[in-house]
């Protein structure tokens, strides 16, 4: 994003330096990790929020650098839960380095960002950060709770998308708008703004698991699925097919599965158009997205941040 580029360069030399330790582990492990890219739509949320609201200063560096220390720990410690073997094209951390040194690595992460935010002072972002970190966590718990029952309700699932993503998106979007000193209507708008980004984003996740490849995904179609995630794409497939098909399927699911029941299930939801459902839900919550930040001054930042929208929905990876 042209508008952030210095920034962003910026926030990549705080993610490394941060990892530096007498421990020569840390480092290796966050090159790793870091070297591998990313969208980086948390900092990005943090800096866009933070020029919305008319703040330019270093402060937003640190914080968006403390957002992706968030992301990334939760990256590692959901790779080690789900048995993960790559992460953006590359051996994931735990393939790499083992599930004990993932784990440990993604605590140091965790300290890191939380270091970061104390210094930085401002107890209503740390508040906000440490909140999200809750629910990211619950998100987690349920959906592992969760996991190969394919007749979950809807509202779960939205449950844990929101909780697992949309929480850290929201709170790095009221984070920006924090340090611009706007409303605190302006501040819900903007954490409104990230919290239905972020269904957006993972709606447009779980329908690409279904429909992309190995090279665009950076990892195995259909591995949501494998690890016993029921989606939207599916749970769409379930109230639209026969009756006798839905127990076939629900069977399959609660089964094991073996490569035909996988290409059985995605079959399905192709048929009933599954993905194509998922995909008008998260336009949908795009549009909401826009609709919050509509009463703001028209500016660079929220052209871009319309344009975010836009991108989370038309992406292919």
């Amino acid at each position: 994003m042209a508008l952030l580029r210095e920034d962003l360069v910026q926030v990549e030399r705080v993610l490394r330096e941060s990892m530096r330790s007498v421990v020569s582990l840390l480092p290796e492990v966050g090159e790793h990790t870091f070297a591998a890219g990313g969208k980086r739509i948390r900092p990005v949320l943090v800096l866009l929020a933070s020029r919305l609201c008319g703040y330019r200063g270093p402060r937003a560096i640190q914080i968006a650098s403390a957002a992706e220390y968030f992301h990334s720990a939760s990256l590692l410690h959901d790779d080690v839960v789900d048995g993960a073997l790559q992460r953006r094209g590359r051996p994931s951390v735990n393939a790499a380095f083992g599930n004990r040194n993932s784990i440990l690595v993604g605590d140091f992460m965790y300290a890191r960002a939380c270091q970061i935010l104390v210094e930085d002072g401002n107890i209503d972002i740390l508040s906000h950060y440490a909140d999200a970190l809750r629910q990211m966590t619950e998100g987690e718990v349920l959906q592992l709770s969760q996991s190969f029952d394919p007749e979950i309700s809807e509202s779960i699932y939205i449950e844990v998308i929101g909780r697992k993503t949309s929480s850290l998106l929201a709170a790095s979007a009221e984070s920006g708008a924090i340090l611009g000193g706007v409303t605190r209507a302006e501040q819900r708008a903007l954490r409104d703004y990230g919290w239905k980004l972020g269904l957006a984003f993972q709606l447009v996740d779980d329908a690409l698991d279904y429909v992309g490849d190995s090279e665009s995904l950076g990892k195995e179609p259909l591995k949501d699925l494998i690890e016993g995630k029921v989606t939207l794409p599916l749970l769409a497939t379930l109230k639209r097919c026969s009756v006798a098909e839905r127990d076939a399927l629900i069977g399959l699911v609660k089964g094991k599965l073996e490569r035909s029941d996988l290409e059985r299930i995605a079959s399905a939801v192709r048929e009933h158009q599954g993905v194509e459902l998922t995909l008008t839900r998260a336009s949908e919550h795009a549009a909401s997205a826009r609709a919050c930040i509509e009463a703001f001054v028209d500016n660079d930042a929220k052209q871009a941040l319309i344009h975010l929208t836009d991108f989370v929905v038309e992406r292919d990876h």
